[in-house]
């Protein structure tokens, strides 16, 4: 492989991101930091460089092993990057989803006014 790709195809082939689009517009948002630094799409990234992707609320930390221009299987892609992520932020994301989860039992039907007060009343108080 190369020495060295652009950042938004290296996040796209890695499955960061599920386009290259979207890899490009997260850059340009300064969402991306490579080292520190927020960078545009067009950077170059090689091996060691460590790279921090604010994912909204995950703030993921990956390391570059390899540079690698074409998407791979996900599988593979421990092969090409190393995620340095600390378990804390997958914790604080598995305790939002819960805090946010809803269920009602399938065909019950869209909930009356009187219900929908109350869950409306219990959201408020959490």
């Amino acid at each position: 492989m190369s020495d060295t790709v652009r950042i938004d195809k290296w996040l796209w082939s890695i499955r960061i991101y599920k386009t290259r689009n979207k890899a490009s517009e997260a850059c340009r948002a300064g969402k991306v930091k490579i080292n520190g630094i927020a960078v545009k799409p067009s950077r170059e990234v090689k091996a060691g460089d460590i790279i921090v992707i604010n994912l909204s609320p995950l703030i993921k930390t990956v390391e570059v092993v390899e540079a690698i221009k074409n998407r791979v299987g996900a599988k593979l892609v421990p092969q090409f990057a190393n995620d340095l992520t600390p378990q804390e932020e997958y914790d604080k994301v598995k305790l939002i989803n819960e805090m946010n989860f809803e269920r009602r039992d399938r065909g019950s039907g869209r909930p009356t006014k009187k219900q929908r007060r109350l869950i409306d009343y219990l959201k408020d108080e959490i």
